[in-house]
């Protein structure tokens, strides 16, 4: 009795999930509205910016440094550079700036030809000019007065200088308050100031306060870190100093720059914590590294030369437009080529590589971006968007049990209450891992339940006759694709979050989403796709695992794990492509404005599209089909890159089903030119 009434209630539930899902779905249309609306309308501004460091390092190496400083610093402006970003100081960097000279005590007594106690290894430090003395003294005596470094007056033929307690070499590591001379002249320069800072000093409120203060009245308002942890972090417990740091930010309108994780594998610690205190005040940062600009020094041909920066130029354009970077940090490094016998620089070549033919600075101009200091993203969030989640949650819900029920009906009420009850305790518990979970099981459903209701149709076809074969693929390849985008639905609404924007957060669970569609897909159509009882389903596996293993089946399965491998390393940002890929996907990026993925519309939905073309006639064609659950994974892992603005990742999805459609046709043309010529002259050949 009880188990007749769960049947009858669960036999209702198959076609209400459907409308719960449906309303999953409308709900999540205006949430992807609201952040589109926050991608689009702001955070427009796109920022480069110089590491002042390095400009000294390549000017050390020059004949006139400070007149080489000043032109470069002309030039730069001149070619888009309008941020300079300044460090902490340190003695190292103040003797690079001409600021100073140091000694050690074996060299003073040298210069002073005056004898020096054996027992002292301190460091000696002469003033360049009257300027060096009275700014900088303070701040070099404050610095090491906190570590209770001794400092006292010296001088050399009537040159001021100091005498710090300090071996040199660990003196030359101590950091100080940013050289006010530097940002002084940079601000004269025109040029906006980004600031790096460290947690090398000691935490005290008082003087970060002073400093921040002294850096707002000089307009700066976006900071950089610089090391392994923000300035205050102590522990991952202990965050009393971060909450003071943050404050400090607030205080005088500081924010964050995140740097891009292909460079940065993990983000300073505390950053997370201090960004959600400042309410996500932060952009993404894309840095152009030092071994990058070596590579423009190379012993190359002028072409090769010139490809490399166009390579850059795309490469800024690309982070800008398909990753939401507002901040391009450009470091470069100066190398000494005994090949040319001289001292070599690639200021010249990133020049071009930003105002060149087809500079990066007119690429990302044309594509409707502006130059200026990068602002962070305001997010735009109604306040009925709770109400829409918890929509999205149990459409969600309802999506995953009603896939569970293709494979065992009488699962599907089961599923979906025992999935509320577990979501209200997953919400509870963590909310952001609730969303996650939720968002890769409707993400990974989606495209699975789309290519189940795919073979069944294809399967239905075959024998039959008096159709549009050619019309029925495109249809059949259009609904799928439709079908699978309802995970993407749910991820974008679920998702939609400033933490995922700025990569802060991460969907955890992309190479899932890649593996479960494709290994859901297979296993229905080898067991659930034809209408046998359960005891047959298990005949068939047991006679599969008791079968003899012949060779062609072990070289097939090696294939195809090789081939599995192949694919699942690929996917994400980490993988690696080769030089004739790169070329391939730049020509499309260059010709299309956006890339559509290659592993749809040259592969997959092709291949798809003829299946579906050929299963009129042939059992097998089916495989083809089944190969499409590929491209319907790729459909929906595009909006799972949540950094991508939803503008680009939908015009890369209709870029792909429009250019598969193409190829597949020609493939079916190609099929019925073989296969009429196969019939025309193969009885003449017998005859």
């Amino acid at each position: 009795m009880l188990k007749g009434t769960y049947m009858k209630w669960n036999q209702r539930a198959l076609k209400w999930l459907w409308w719960l899902v449906i309303l999953g779905m409308l709900a999540s249309i205006p949430v992807a509205f609201e952040r589109n609306e926050t991608e689009q309308k702001t955070g427009r501004k796109v920022e480069f910016v110089f590491d002042y460091r390095n400009l000294l390092e390549i000017s050390d190496l020059q004949t006139d440094p400070r007149k080489f400083v000043l032109e470069q610093l002309d030039e730069m402006k001149q070619h888009g550079i309008q941020s300079m970003a300044v460090y902490e100081a340190t003695l190292n960097e103040l003797k690079l700036g001409r600021r100073i000279e140091l000694f050690t005590s074996h060299e003073a007594s040298a210069l002073t030809q005056t004898p020096i106690s054996p027992n002292e290894n301190f460091t000696y430090l002469l003033f360049a000019e009257k300027e060096s003395e009275q700014q900088l003294q303070p701040i070099i005596q404050k610095a090491f007065a906190e570590l209770n470094v001794k400092t006292r007056a010296w001088n050399y033929k009537n040159q001021p200088g100091m005498i710090i307690e300090m071996a040199m070499e660990d003196a030359l590591l101590k950091t100080m308050d940013p050289d006010p001379i530097t940002l002084q002249l940079l601000k004269e320069k025109g040029y906006t100031i980004v600031i790096r800072l460290s947690n090398r000093r000691a935490f005290n409120e008082a003087r970060i306060d002073e400093l921040l203060g002294r850096l707002h009245t000089l307009g700066i308002k976006r900071m950089i870190i610089d090391g392994e942890t923000v300035p205050g972090f102590v522990s991952d417990k202990d965050l009393h100093n971060l909450d003071l740091m943050a404050e400090l930010m607030k205080k005088h309108q500081i924010g964050l720059a995140s740097t891009e994780a292909l460079y940065q594998k993990t983000p300073p610690r505390g950053f997370n914590n201090i960004a959600k205190k400042i309410d996500y005040n932060v952009v993404r940062l894309h840095p152009l590294t030092e071994s990058d600009s070596q590579k423009l020094m190379e012993n190359i041909t002028p072409e090769e030369l010139k490809g490399r920066i166009q390579d850059y130029a795309d490469r800024f354009l690309l982070a800008v437009k398909d990753r939401n970077i507002r901040m391009i940090f450009l470091h470069a490094k100066a190398v000494k080529s005994t090949d040319k016998g001289k001292i070599l620089h690639p200021l010249d070549s990133i020049y071009l590589t930003l105002k060149g033919p087809d500079g990066a600075i007119s690429q990302i101009h044309k594509v409707g971006y502006l130059s200026g200091p990068a602002t962070a993203f305001v997010p735009v969030h109604s306040g009925w968007q709770p109400v829409a989640k918890a929509l999205l949650s149990i459409g969600a819900i309802a999506l995953i049990a009603l896939t569970i029920s293709y494979f065992v009906p009488e699962l599907a009420l089961a599923v979906f209450l025992l999935g509320l009850v577990g979501s209200a305790g997953m919400y509870v518990w963590n909310n952001s891992l609730f969303s996650q979970a939720l968002a890769l099981g409707a993400g990974t459903c989606a495209p699975t339940l789309a290519m189940m209701f795919a073979i069944r149709t294809a399967r239905n076809k075959l024998n039959r006759t008096g159709e549009k074969r050619w019309m029925f693929a495109a249809v059949l390849l259009l609904r799928t694709t439709l079908l699978s985008l309802i995970g993407a639905l749910f991820i974008v609404g679920l998702l939609n979050q400033i933490t995922y924007s700025l990569v802060l957060e991460q969907f955890r669970g992309v190479g899932i989403l890649h593996a479960a569609p494709i290994a859901l897909t297979v296993l229905y159509w080898l067991l659930f796709s034809d209408d046998t009882s359960y005891r047959d389903k298990m005949r068939r596996v047991q006679g599969s695992l008791h079968a003899n293993i012949r060779v062609i089946w072990v070289i097939v399965a090696v294939v195809v794990a090789a081939a599995g491998f192949y694919y699942i390393s690929r996917t994400g940002n980490e993988g690696q492509a080769s030089s004739l890929e790169r070329y391939f996907r730049s020509f499309l990026e260059n010709t299309l404005g956006v890339r559509p993925r290659t592993k749809e519309f040259l592969i997959s939905h092709p291949l798809f599209l003829l299946g579906a073309y050929l299963c009129y006639k042939y059992r097998s064609a089916l495989l083809l089909v089944l190969i499409g659950v590929i491209g319907q994974a790729s459909v929906v892992d595009t909006f799972a890159h949540l950094h991508t603005p939803l503008v680009i990742s939908s015009i890369r999805v209709v870029y792909g089903l429009a250019f598969g459609l193409l190829i597949g046709a020609v493939l079916i043309v190609v099929w019925e030119i073989i296969a009429r010529s196969w019939q025309r002259w193969v009885p003449r050949l017998s005859e």
